[in-house]
């Protein structure tokens, strides 16, 4: 499918994702190209009351020259909604995130969020669960962790030139087999100096929007 439409069902998503958000919420706002779309169509909403925060440096700054109110999450302790975009959405909810390196900041967010909606378009949908999976990792014992993710589990890659997190994270990739994401995600998050994994459970989604040619598909 070609960019252009692919943009389209993104813009779809997003503005229906921004019709969910109300007056005197507090709101999570995701990081990447699909969020990108979000932001104005929360903004054109001309609502008064409502507290955002942002998973990454360029989501606040284009929230903040858009308008809207941003607050540090270190203040807060309740999210009515988080809406944030995904690399890859499975048939029963699991998703892959991370492909911009803000995975850790969008699991906290998502997990302190009443409701988590997930909003991208038709080509990240999956049929199954496939490596790559991303990685943030602490630089003190990076070597030591590369080797022991390596071993114990599959092949993994420091991405090459690639920012580190919002938090200062070596972002790599697992690009071994993933079987069960469940039991993947629990063999990864057990390793010492993994940060956190991509792998989001399907129990933390509330609501998927799918943009799929002129509609978006609700699930």
């Amino acid at each position: 499918m070609a960019s252009a439409n692919l943009d389209a069902e993104k813009k779809a998503a997003a503005e229906a994702a921004a019709e969910l958000v109300e007056d005197g919420m507090t709101v999570g706002l995701g990081t990447g190209s699909t969020v990108a779309h979000l932001l104005p169509a929360i903004a054109a909403r001309g609502l008064t009351d409502l507290r955002c925060v942002a998973t990454s440096d360029a989501t606040e700054q284009q929230a903040r020259e858009l308008g809207l109110p941003m607050e540090n999450f270190d203040w807060l302790d309740h999210i009515d909604i988080a809406i944030d975009g995904a690399d890859q959405i499975a048939p029963d909810h699991w998703l892959v995130k991370g492909g911009g390196g803000a995975h850790t900041r969008e699991k906290i967010v998502a997990a302190t969020a009443e409701r988590f909606v997930v909003i991208a378009d038709s080509s990240k949908t999956a049929e199954r669960i496939t490596a790559p999976i991303p990685l943030e990792l602490f630089q003190f014992g990076l070597a030591s962790t590369l080797t022991r993710i390596a071993e114990g589990l599959g092949p993994v890659t420091q991405r090459p030139e690639t920012p580190s997190s919002p938090d200062a994270g070596v972002i790599a990739d697992y690009e071994g087999e993933i079987g069960d994401p469940g039991e993947l995600a629990a063999r990864l998050a057990a390793i010492p100096g993994v940060v956190d994994h991509g792998l989001f459970p399907a129990e933390m989604v509330s609501e998927v929007l799918i943009g799929r040619g002129d509609s978006v598909e609700r699930g």
